[in-house]
């Protein structure tokens, strides 16, 4: 694997400037977190709340839950923080027997509260229903035409993806077909990825694109069901997994037990990137321990990327695995070089200018004692932008440390996704930001423009192995920019990506 070394005779590559700044630097976020629990007897609301409070991580911009009784659907949502968003009063007033719950970064429609989930649509013969998706179609506008013709919605409005999709559903409903037989015929026509808990009132749906590109499991509580985007949010509700939802399945869950159906054949694509970055370590994706997986990636990369140091630390805590397991393999001391504040997620309070200046010391301070003179190796899951790793290793050598090797324990990403992570444009991706398409030549560009001494990436063949999935059921996009869904209609990005896909097939052809 290309490593970049710091040396007198080696000029930097040319790389872009880009006009954020530290405090603006944002992890790849996730779209959302999904959540449905059947439990008669049970407090619903109450087991919902603590599933979503599991699943925060995978969207701090919005949550909601949906509360059916059997006669009709009540739901609360709104942005901020699951802790923000609800209260004991709130959760007391959501009485019933069936909950669906969401928590929401924004990839499709905008940061409202009409984009916040789950959505509510009534079906022309009166049936209340509520959705949570999480994922990104890109058939989106061929949904949102057909939905418009229906007279479902107003395109002005620009409605998100889930919207349509909830009133897709909804008006599907009737002439003999209840809401499980409307997703049946509906969801052969929707592309993407998703993963979707919605309800009627009296049953739990649940649905899983033909991919898999994203998680959902299903757990079995003493007295009931629950599906989570992860078996952590099982975890903490009490509940044991069952099993995942298959890919292009559709399970109801109801006093009659769990019934399912295929609605597509299972093609899957399991994105990577859970496994690196987005899902949390506690949790389990198709049999494999995601920690376990962060650890082995570590490991490989201390063999392919090696360092010579004093003391390896993570960037807490996503980098903190990996830093363990390339610590265990390199045989360099492990220790927590920098301690983060637990308590910095979203916030409405816009920082001023000077405090602005503070950037990434709002999240992370350094153990002076611990890395002064001493040769660090900084274990880190990605590079995105590349602002907050150069505002580490600024914060670093500041306190200290002598030198700073920065390992990233995944591949160059060098392609947005598509399928439901917020990854910048390709444009901002500080691997694309290089004149040339020679790799170590872009190594070493993003060593020089982050001010790390020595700069390694771990293999996309190493990655991959670490995961134990065989690679032609894993969805590589971002790393290799092959896309197995294809492209989203009418996305600017993707006509980025055309024109990125096609100057590769011209080099490779001349």
């Amino acid at each position: 694997m290309h490593v970049a070394q710091l040396d007198q005779h080696t000029s930097p590559g040319s790389v872009v400037n880009y006009p954020y700044d530290d405090h603006n630097e944002q992890s790849p976020q996730e779209e959302c977190g999904v959540f449905g629990v059947w439990a008669p007897g049970e407090e619903v609301a109450k087991l919902t709340y603590f599933g979503l409070f599991a699943l925060q991580h995978r969207g701090q911009e919005a949550a909601g839950i949906a509360v059916g009784d059997g006669e009709q659907i009540l739901v609360f949502k709104d942005l901020g923080l699951v802790s923000q968003v609800f209260d004991e009063p709130i959760l007391e007033s959501l009485q019933g027997d069936i909950a669906i719950g969401h928590t929401r970064y924004t990839t499709a429609g905008g940061n409202s509260w009409e984009n916040a989930q789950p959505m509510f649509r009534m079906a022309p013969d009166g049936t209340d229903v509520a959705l949570g998706h999480n994922g990104n179609l890109i058939n989106h506008v061929q949904l949102r035409e057909k939905a418009t013709e229906l007279g479902l919605v107003d395109p002005q409005q620009k409605p998100s993806d889930t919207d349509v999709l909830t009133a897709l559903l909804a008006n599907g409903i009737g002439d003999g077909d209840d809401l499980f037989e409307s997703a049946r015929k509906l969801l052969p026509e929707v592309r993407g990825a998703y993963c979707l808990t919605f309800t009627d009132g009296h049953t739990l749906y649940a649905a899983r694109d033909p991919y898999g590109i994203r998680p959902l499991s299903i757990g079995r509580l003493a007295r009931g069901w629950v599906v989570a985007s992860e078996t952590s949010a099982l975890d903490i509700v009490g509940a044991s997994l069952v099993r995942e939802v298959e890919p292009g399945e559709l399970i109801a869950i109801d006093e009659s037990g769990l019934r399912s159906t295929r609605f597509a054949e299972t093609n899957r694509k399991a994105c990577v990137f859970e496994y690196v970055y987005l899902a949390r370590p506690d949790s389990v994706i198709k049999g494999r321990n995601v920690n376990e997986v962060r650890l082995e990636i570590g490991r490989t990369l201390a063999r392919e990327a090696p360092a010579e140091g004093d003391l390896v630390i993570p960037t807490p805590d996503s980098g903190t695995p990996a830093a363990v397991g390339f610590a265990q393999a390199s045989g360099i001391p492990f220790g927590q070089g920098m301690v983060k504040n637990a308590y910095v997620g979203r916030t409405f309070i816009q920082p001023s200018d000077t405090l602005r200046q503070l950037g990434i010391r709002l999240k992370l301070n350094p153990l002076r004692e611990v890395i002064a003179g001493k040769r660090l190796v900084v274990v880190d899951d990605s590079i995105v932008r590349g602002n907050t790793q150069r505002a580490v290793i600024r914060m670093l050598r500041e306190a200290g440390a002598a030198e700073v090797h920065v390992r990233i324990a995944s591949p160059p990403v060098k392609w947005p996704c598509f399928y439901g992570i917020d990854f910048a444009t390709p444009g901002e991706l500080i691997a694309n930001a290089v004149t040339s398409d020679n790799e170590e030549e872009m190594v070493e560009a993003v060593r020089s423009a982050i001010g790390a001494d020595s700069l390694g990436y771990v293999s996309i063949d190493g990655m991959v192995a670490s995961t134990t999935k065989p690679v032609e059921e894993l969805c590589l996009a971002c790393f290799n920019g092959h896309y197995p869904m294809g492209l989203p209609e009418a996305n600017p990005n993707a006509e980025l990506v055309f024109k990125m896909q096609a100057g590769r097939q011209d080099k490779i052809g001349t």
